[in-house]
């Protein structure tokens, strides 16, 4: 029995982590679907500017692209229409009812390039090599499992893609986001590139998020 216990303790924090190890970040509960509301609230648009946002990231036609987090797809039906008819979304989320969402959404809007991807925590279960662009708005500091998230991201991306992650500015304490939502540039950079990617750029254009850019640090 004791050392089934201690194989339990040590496996623990594979599985289920509450701090990064590597910046001793708190990590943020995930938003259940009842909270999926706020995800479309209509201040949403002042607050963080998404098109200006997908203006700065450079969404093209003939794109394939994942908007990792995606619940009810408030930017993957953005990002489809940029993409156009010759490119692709796909969108992830952890849970079937903001897939459902999503899937009611896109047919209300008449948008057929988006493909919902049930992920888990540890696999957003992208197909490998195929993507262009991995977007993360507002959702990386909820995983619980980064490290193992971040590597599956990398394998999907073509050896030119990117990861991009938006996040609310923890440098600027007039946000009025709680901390555990928020990231400094620093916690993301460090905590990303441990995982086989070098920081790109950061771009500082929108009212209360970072765009924190990403490529592979080596070959896949």
């Amino acid at each position: 029995m004791a050392l089934i216990l201690v194989l339990l303790l040590l496996l623990t924090p594979a599985f289920s982590q509450s701090v990064h190890p590597a910046t001793g970040r708190q990590i943020a509960p995930v938003m259940g679907a009842g909270g999926a509301g706020w995800l479309d609230r209509p201040e949403r648009e002042a607050e963080e500017e998404p098109d200006k946002a997908l203006d700065a990231i450079g969404i093209r036609p003939g794109m394939v692209v994942a908007d990792v987090g995606a619940g009810t797809g408030y930017m993957s039906l953005r990002m489809a229409r940029r993409v156009g008819a010759t490119g692709k979304v796909y969108a992830n989320d952890l849970q079937p009812e903001m897939l459902e969402k999503l899937r009611a959404r896109a047919q209300r809007e008449k948008v057929s390039n988006v493909e919902t991807i049930l992920g888990t925590e540890a696999d957003p279960k992208l197909p490998a090599g195929k993507i262009d662009l991995v977007l993360l708005v507002d959702v990386y500091h909820e995983f619980s499992q980064p490290q193992n998230m971040l590597q599956k991201m990398r394998e999907s991306l073509t050896p030119t893609g990117r990861l991009v992650l938006l996040e609310y500015r923890k440098e600027d304490p007039k946000i009025p986001i709680r901390l555990e939502h928020k990231m400094s540039v620093a916690e993301v950079k460090t905590e990303v590139e441990a995982e086989g990617y070098r920081l790109d750029e950061v771009i500082e254009k929108l009212p209360r998020q970072h765009i924190i850019v990403f490529k592979p640090s080596r070959v896949q």
